[in-house]
């Protein structure tokens, strides 16, 4: 018995031998001060972030707090967000040289997750907790969590001060307001309905819309973009346009520049915009007012689409761990509010609701109120067959090319057959 348990003890001292020359314990040596908690993935020396264009100032203090805390050096850049961040990952993060977190408009996880381009973020039911369960939905696809939000915008009615004292009730008596201010190269209300992205607004309260629904879903069979509600929203729109309301030059890739020229030189009283024009408006000495947009005569509001843009992790990223703490850590209510205090975009984080910054801020809160009659941009990969379609026909309407049911019939035409072409199964 004596010889069995002197050989049982030759074993457990020879195992713990082995295992403390194995690769566990010659890894916890060779990392010992980078990695502080058990578990924890080693620590990178630098995670690169790609921050949307003119939007990366607040990441400087941002990014030194999280070195100073974790040892990690955050490299930004700046890439345009809406349409070069994804085709920028498509082509750096299978060759090695993209980022470790990306930013993106919500309506592109779909189609970015599906290719694998992001990765699914593992975060505590905490974290989400802080945010709003509209904003943590639109970072959901397919059941997995793909990023954690970091603004929400849609667009508001701003309007010059100088030019106008009041916010028509309805979109109908705005129409009559734009006409009786519209002259000697001065418009009443200016707005880029040949962009679906705004049109949507007035197509969705007149009864149109993109996808139905089917089990809380959107069903991309059931679309709606040529019912009659929305062949009365498009009615509407062409009017500003046959009736002289907006000059020419607001069709096209060069109408928000136009808009937004127009504005900043006095020369409109109301324009449909987003927060993203606020300082830009302001820095132009106008003296703005902000409201949510009037509803029409039927009592419906206008159904903007409603946007929150992200952070995500790069399903290239060889650190996923510690750019998944970064994400959390950007998105969190101090640094969050932070980037709000500098950036003006809204995060939906609960407990800034009802921090003064924002609660007492009346453009602030215009958006928060129009976000909350506005409706989600789909975010599964099918709404990227919506947009161009619709702007090649929006276009045509509005140039007075075609009529409104024949230019919506085109565009849903065309968009089932992009559907049926690239996303069966």
């Amino acid at each position: 018995m004596k010889k069995v348990m002197s050989l049982f003890m030759m074993v457990i001292l020879l195992i713990g031998v082995l295992a403390a020359c194995g690769p566990d314990a010659k890894k916890g040596a060779s990392t010992e001060g980078n990695n502080e908690k058990s578990g924890e993935a080693a620590k990178p020396e630098k995670l690169i972030v790609w921050e949307d264009k003119d939007k990366s100032k607040w990441l400087e203090k941002a990014a030194a707090d999280f070195e100073k805390e974790n040892g990690i050096k955050i490299e930004f850049k700046e890439v345009e967000m809406a349409t070069k961040m994804r085709d920028q990952l498509r082509l750096d993060g299978p060759a090695g040289t993209g980022p470790d977190v990306v930013t993106l408009p919500h309506d592109q996880i779909g189609q970015v997750a599906t290719e694998g381009l992001i990765a699914p973020l593992t975060v505590d039911k905490a974290v989400t907790d802080a945010f709003t369960e509209s904003s943590i939905t639109s970072q959901t696809y397919d059941g997995k969590l793909y990023g954690l939000p970091k603004s929400t915008e849609t667009p508001v009615l701003i309007y010059n001060k100088a030019l106008a004292t009041e916010v028509p009730a309805t979109m109908e008596d705005l129409q009559a307001k734009a006409k009786e201010l519209t002259t000697g190269g001065k418009y009443g209300f200016l707005a880029l309905f040949d962009n679906f992205y705004f049109a949507n607004a007035v197509i969705g309260g007149m009864g149109g819309y993109v996808f139905g629904e089917e089990g809380g879903k959107p069903n991309p069979k059931d679309l709606g973009l040529n019912n009659d509600g929305a062949v009365k929203g498009a009615e509407f729109i062409q009017t500003f346009y046959t009736d002289g309301l907006f000059p020419k030059g607001i069709i096209g890739e060069n109408g928000g520049s136009a808009l937004d020229g127009l504005f900043n030189e006095g020369k409109a009283a109301y324009v449909m915009n987003g927060p993203w024009a606020f300082q830009s408006y302001k820095d132009s000495g106008i003296d703005i007012g902000v409201a949510p947009l009037p509803k029409f005569a039927n009592g419906e509001p206008m159904k903007t689409f409603v946007g929150v843009k992200g952070w995500h992790v790069s399903a290239f990223s060889k650190n996923q761990e510690w750019a998944t703490k970064f994400v959390e850590y950007v998105t969190s209510e101090d640094v969050a509010k932070a980037r709000y205090e500098q950036t003006f975009e809204i995060p939906p984080v609960k407990a800034l609701a009802e921090d003064p910054i924002i609660a007492d801020n009346p453009e602030a809160k215009a958006v928060a109120d129009q976000s909350a009659v506005g409706i989600p941009m789909p975010n599964i990969p099918e709404m990227g067959e919506v947009w161009k379609p619709m702007a090649d026909n929006l276009q045509t309407l509005v140039t007075g090319k075609t009529e409104p049911k024949a230019s919506l019939d085109a565009a849903t035409k065309a968009i089932e057959q992009n559907i049926t072409a690239n996303h069966s199964k």
